[in-house]
């Protein structure tokens, strides 16, 4: 069976569908993935391993189940790529860092091993900075991830070979991992949806942020999927779900009508303004939300203070990888989150500010469902590999600023805890993607999901990109 190029753009709950009744075969999606790689990536570079033996042997493994009648698990047959953040038995997980260059684990983090008992099969590893430590994805291993609407561009990070393959149709889903916005910025300039969850309700062990990662879960750090549907975010988090103690998951039910959410959208703000080019296409996206009849409160905000807000998550940032960062790294942040080391009593009594934020933010959620807010004060920008995080800079509207302004939005968020949903909404003047995140309460994925979907859909949804 040889399947169209088409097949391999369709949401990933659409292929299992197909796989589990017999109208494609697993075998036959996983060469269609592998011929598109072997056609695109060698531009995109965003597939840095493959395991070709094993994952051929396996889906044909699951075609042999399908025909026997056997129970299928929800993926099914569908291949997929997994960010080499990520611990994979038997296939090289790096971190993007030449230390583990040799590095084969002997066992799957947790979020693997869940995709892999609902069916689906690892046949390689996406691209991703070394340690995880940018926004964008490049290291001196595998080289540089290019964004598939624009080469010149970066795609995110650290996810970015992860949105990048989404993105381009070189895998059925994508798990990537977000401690700054490293789920949010790549579905954002790439193009297609990701979700962070609530932190805690997925499980991060298996995560490599430095030689002896893996073994612990690192505050604000969470695993989530990038798909190209919100229908294939709601199935993956379903599967990745904490199931086993000593916490077990429990999410907010899903919205009974999303139309009746009460939605609030902080577009802008002078503690970091975004770029006109952007702001443009997010107020488009809300004023086609609301002509579709959902209100929107343009003013509602919650008592917190973004500028104190987002520098106590820099902070919290910072020292969630502290491990993984070089010493000039850490002094050039430490000049912008005051942390270029810490110490316990440092961190206890910065999360003790963080939990007042956190009481703040549940408070504003008492009486709106969810808000939407910036990810990025920028589009995809020039690929930008010189110096480091703590001393490069953006350019917008013709004004040089920090590059740490690039995860202001992000952590004022995620350091609070919040789930957030990234929908594509649009493109700028340029042909650029551009996105923002849609947060909730703690536990409320599900209704970030939803109301990201309705978003998406009045806003034209997942385009399939120039490179695919």
């Amino acid at each position: 069976m040889v399947l169209e190029d088409d097949i391999a753009f369709w949401t990933a709950t659409r292929q299992a569908k197909a796989i589990r009744e017999g109208k494609i075969t697993s075998r036959a999606l996983l060469e269609l993935f592998v011929s598109r790689i072997e056609r695109l990536n060698p531009a995109l570079n965003a597939i840095v391993t493959l395991d070709l033996q094993h994952a051929r042997l396996a889906a044909d493994a699951a075609d042999a189940k399908v025909a026997a009648g056997e129970p299928l698990g929800p993926l099914h047959g569908l291949p997929i790529t997994i960010k080499d953040a990520l611990q994979t038995a038997g296939i090289q997980s790096t971190g993007g860092a030449t230390e583990l260059q040799k590095s084969v684990p002997d066992q799957d983090a947790p979020v693997v091993q869940a995709v892999k008992q609902a069916g689906a099969i690892v046949f390689g590893k996406s691209n991703l900075p070394r340690w995880s430590g940018d926004l964008q994805s490049y290291n001196d291993m595998f080289g540089t991830t290019v964004n598939p609407w624009d080469p010149e561009r970066v795609p995110g990070g650290s996810s970015g070979g992860a949105a990048a393959a989404v993105a381009t149709g070189l895998t059925a889903f994508e798990i990537g991992t977000d401690i700054g916005g490293s789920i949010r910025y790549p579905a954002a300039f790439c193009g297609i949806f990701g979700h962070k969850p609530s932190f805690g309700v997925v499980p991060s062990r298996g995560y490599i942020d430095h030689e002896s990662g893996g073994n612990t879960e690192a505050d604000i750090n969470v695993v989530g999927p990038l798909a190209r549907s919100a229908e294939d975010l709601e199935l993956l988090l379903n599967v990745l779900l904490k199931k086993q103690g000593p916490l077990v998951a429990v999410l907010n039910p899903p919205p009974k009508n999303v139309s009746e959410l009460r939605v609030a959208a902080w577009l802008d703000d002078p503690f970091c303004p975004v770029g006109a080019n952007v702001s443009a296409v997010l107020e488009r996206a809300v004023g086609n939300l609301e002509a579709a009849g959902i209100p929107v409160d343009r003013d509602a905000r919650p008592d917190v203070d973004p500028q104190e807000a987002s520098s106590l998550g820099m902070w919290l940032v910072t020292s969630a990888v502290l491990q993984s960062m070089p010493a000039e790294t850490l002094e050039s942040i430490g000049r912008e989150s005051a942390a270029p080391q810490t110490s316990h009593r440092d961190w206890l009594d910065k999360h003790a500010r963080r939990e007042a934020i956190r009481l703040k933010w549940e408070e504003f959620f008492r009486c709106y469902d969810a808000i939407i807010m910036p990810i990025s004060p920028v589009a995809p920008f020039p690929h930008d590999q010189q110096g480091n995080v703590g001393t490069r800079v953006l350019i917008s509207d013709g004004e040089a600023r920090p590059y740490l302004d690039l995860i202001r939005w992000t952590t004022l968020t995620g350091m609070a805890y919040l789930p957030a949903t990234t929908p594509p909404v649009g493109f700028d003047r340029d042909g650029l993607p551009v996105s923002f995140q849609v947060v909730g309460p703690y536990g409320g994925d599900y209704t970030t999901i939803r109301l990201a979907q309705m978003i998406s859909q009045v806003n034209g949804g997942y385009r399939r990109p120039p490179a695919g």
